[in-house]
């Protein structure tokens, strides 16, 4: 299973979850090559270490050849990697345009082109799943500074939703998990920056979800008898949003 952005305190919990499973991990990191070593060497080796700039238009599909031709046979992919990013509307239209393409090359482009790699090659070889990382975000709409973040998970939860529906019948399904606040590091940067209270405000259980809390969701979502789970979003918010 190729999980993205696994150096982040998200990705490396799904990481060891899936481990634990039984799965190979193929570790995706953008320029901790240390961290990947090193959470590789904690889930026994079992998998490898690959290096891409999602912010380059050709990383993806580079990324999942490499990851094909390290272990032949994928089963699985976590688009987990994403960024956030605040830009108002009063600053500058090249600042306002850098940050929304930015945001969409990570959390979504990037996706999109991983997934249709994905797609081609799950054909070859009998279906496979995918787990899509959306957020709370991209259902209930988000502040005025990080507009892009959220859009850019809405559009992640509607392709889902697609993929779901149009290659099902391929033994090929998508799920994905939308969280709330998470307790990582860009949870840090918004306490840092608002408060705690500002991230616990409308949050019915009193605290962040933990990265392995989500993790554990992401690997029991790879069980073959989950297929019945294809096209669903699962909310990990602690009933700050209900629909």
């Amino acid at each position: 299973i190729l999980v993205t952005g696994a150096t982040g305190a998200i990705g490396q919990a799904i990481c060891q979850a899936l481990a634990a499973e039984g799965a190979r991990v193929v570790i995706h990191y953008g320029r901790n090559r240390t961290a990947a070593e090193q959470l590789l060497a904690r889930i026994g080796g079992n998998g490898c270490c690959i290096a891409a700039d999602l912010t380059d238009p050709a990383a993806a599909t580079a990324l999942w050849d490499q990851a094909a031709h390290a272990e032949t046979r994928l089963h699985g992919l976590v688009n987990n990697a994403g960024i956030r990013s605040e830009v108002g509307v009063d600053a500058p239209l090249a600042d306002w345009q850098a940050v929304w393409d930015r945001e969409f090359r990570v959390n979504f482009l990037a996706a999109v082109d991983l997934t249709r790699a994905a797609i081609r090659h799950f054909r070859q070889h009998g279906g496979g799943r995918m787990v899509n990382m959306a957020s709370r975000a991209g259902q209930r709409g988000y502040s005025a500074n990080a507009m892009a973040y959220g859009a850019s998970k809405a559009a992640l939860i509607n392709l889902t939703k697609s993929v779901a529906q149009s290659h099902g019948h391929e033994g090929i399904t998508a799920l994905a998990l939308a969280p709330g606040w998470v307790r990582t590091d860009m949870a840090e940067a918004f306490i840092a920056q608002h408060g705690e209270a500002a991230a616990l405000n409308g949050i019915p259980i009193g605290r962040m979800a933990t990265p392995e809390e989500i993790a554990e969701l992401a690997a029991f979502a790879f069980r073959p008898s989950q297929s019945s789970l294809n096209g669903a979003v699962l909310d990990v918010n602690g009933g700050s949003y209900l629909r």
